[in-house]
């Protein structure tokens, strides 16, 4: 099957009916296909208003494309932190590795921290590698023949290239990741997501409501200003529904 190599996210995020967008979303924005759309105090000067006003609302369209694409997926845990620096992309690879080591089991790994893609660099694989995408989605990088991940990384000019995107941009990229990326049967996905309570996190969570979440893992180091960041992520889990699986305890050595 021929495979072509994957548009330069900066394409990708405005693929679409959102391609017609001709200026960068101002602060505040509260996203193009928001049922507020062209009408917030942050749209009166952006030069998209006419364009966002007309898109349609509504049921995003999308859902039961990416409930049917992650179908196939057996459990799917979200790995989430309060705070930066505390090990959350370590202790991901770290897992990932642990369930690949049964080669009964597939494993996929979906890195979310589109502003710092770090997960590739943890499980190991090779940052010269690129996504390509063929009639059957967007094919995952294999890091062995149990394990393939998903990231941004490997879409950018360089290793040290920054993604500087507003929350829009980012959620469009999370949809089609989920959308898009055609794993295959899974018996478990770990989506490594950014500090925080992010546009991310809410993505992701709006996107995958139907197909199910198994539950969160939260990542801390013992500290007291990190378990203050916890107890919020705590609190976003309950609001959105999500079931915490446990909360790992990082560096306590220390």
């Amino acid at each position: 099957m021929a495979e072509i190599q994957t548009p330069p996210p900066e394409d990708m995020a405005n693929k679409g009916k959102l391609s017609d967008l001709n200026a960068p979303e101002p602060e505040h924005c509260p996203g193009p296909t928001s049922e507020k759309a062209g009408q917030g105090d942050a749209c009166q000067t952006c030069d998209n208003k006419e364009i966002c006003t007309s898109l349609p609302k509504g049921p995003d369209p999308d859902i039961p494309l990416i409930s049917k694409r992650l179908s196939s997926i057996k459990h799917k845990i979200l790995v989430l932190s309060g705070k930066g620096g505390v090990g959350k992309s370590t202790f991901t690879s770290m897992l990932c590795w642990a369930l690949a080591s049964d080669d009964d089991l597939e494993i996929g790994a979906m890195d979310l921290d589109i502003c710092g893609p770090s997960l590739p660099k943890m499980l190991g694989a090779s940052l010269k590698e690129s996504v390509h995408a063929s009639n059957s989605g967007w094919s995952p990088v294999y890091i062995a023949d149990n394990l393939g991940m998903m990231s941004i990384q490997f879409m950018l000019p360089s290793e040290d290239s920054a993604v500087i995107w507003r929350g829009s941009k980012k959620t469009s990229l999370i949809k089609q990741f989920l959308k898009d990326v055609d794993w295959g049967s899974l018996d478990y996905l770990v989506i490594d997501t950014p500090p925080g309570t992010t546009d991310e996190h809410l993505s992701v969570t709006n996107y995958m409501k139907e197909v199910g979440i198994d539950g969160a893992l939260i990542v801390t180091t013992p500290q007291e200003v990190a378990l203050l960041d916890v107890r919020k992520e705590i609190d976003f889990c309950r609001k959105a529904g999500i079931k915490i699986l446990g909360i790992v305890e990082n560096m306590s050595g220390f």
